[in-house]
């Protein structure tokens, strides 16, 4: 489904407090699966799935609070709010339970979904995600992996350093630091700067203090006993889709496909963090499954 498409038949949906999301759903009719775009801080950019599960099933794709195509605010930058927006989503599009698909960043949150509300979940598929375990578990290789892989071209490692350091950046340098760094996220180096590029086409300035807010909730939150306690409660199906060249090191993911009754485990050899972008295929059969 192209972006035009996306926009002209977008909706709004009104959280408990006020904030319009932008939402959008394609496909035929039934129960639709709803997508939870990464970040934090960023925007969907799921339209690819959507093309690719057209045959499938049909999805609903939102913009989270402050983010992307959705009203600016101020916040507040917390799983709970977020969750609660998640589920402003389920209800205006009538939802008595839905199937969650999170990616990175909003599998944690569709995660944090069905654990707070069980009984509202048919099914979770998460993708890309680092587990329940401390950053300890996974940030410091992830950092080795990205310095490493954007070291493969000293002239593109120049150009991140001069960007990342240098303030007052403009929206075209923003986005080109951006770009930069997602382009690390493929295990296809060729052709990685342009699945980097399409990822910011289009552009929409990335929330900062969403990103950071979320990430320093994480570092305080996740980890604990009670989160993987919550886990092995948890009585809805999950599959857990990786791409084994992610570098987030993916025995990161271990501790939740330890902690879930109900899990199974597909892991694409090819792809990196974006799955479906390097092997769409085996992504769409894995959610066909």
């Amino acid at each position: 489904m192209s972006l035009v498409e996306s926009e002209s038949e977008s909706e709004s949906v009104e959280t408990d407090d006020g904030v319009r999301l932008w939402a959008v759903r394609s496909g035929g009719g039934g129960a639709p699966l709803v997508l939870c775009h990464g970040g934090p801080g960023l925007w969907d950019m799921f339209g690819d799935v959507a093309g690719l599960l057209a045959d499938t099933t049909p999805v609903v794709r939102w913009d989270q609070r402050g983010c992307g195509r959705s009203q600016r605010c101020a916040g507040p930058w917390t799983t709970e709010r977020f969750v609660a927006d998640l589920d402003a989503v389920r209800r205006h599009f009538g939802l008595d339970r839905m199937a969650l698909l999170g990616h990175s960043w909003g599998a944690q949150l569709a995660l944090s979904y069905a654990l707070a509300h069980p009984e509202r979940v048919s099914a979770l598929v998460y993708v890309s995600g680092t587990g329940i375990g401390p950053d300890a578990d996974w940030h410091p290789a992830y950092t080795a992996n990205f310095r490493a892989r954007l070291g493969e071209s000293s002239e593109r490692l120049a150009r991140w350093r001069e960007l990342t350091d240098r303030p007052g950046r403009t929206e075209a340098e923003d986005r080109e630091l951006a770009v930069l760094q997602w382009s690390v996220e493929f295990e296809d180096r060729d052709h990685a700067p342009h699945h980097a590029g399409r990822m910011a086409d289009p552009w929409f300035a990335v929330n900062t203090d969403c990103n950071k807010a979320l990430n320093e909730e994480r570092k305080r939150t996740w980890g604990t006993r009670e989160l993987f306690t919550a886990c092995e409660a948890l009585d809805v199906p999950v599959t857990i889709v990786d791409g084994a060249r992610d570098i987030r090191p993916r025995t990161a993911v271990d501790s939740l496909e330890r902690a879930l009754p109900r899990v199974r485990r597909v892991v694409l050899p090819e792809a990196g963090h974006l799955p479906w972008v390097e092997d769409p295929e085996g992504f769409r059969e894995a959610l066909r499954r």
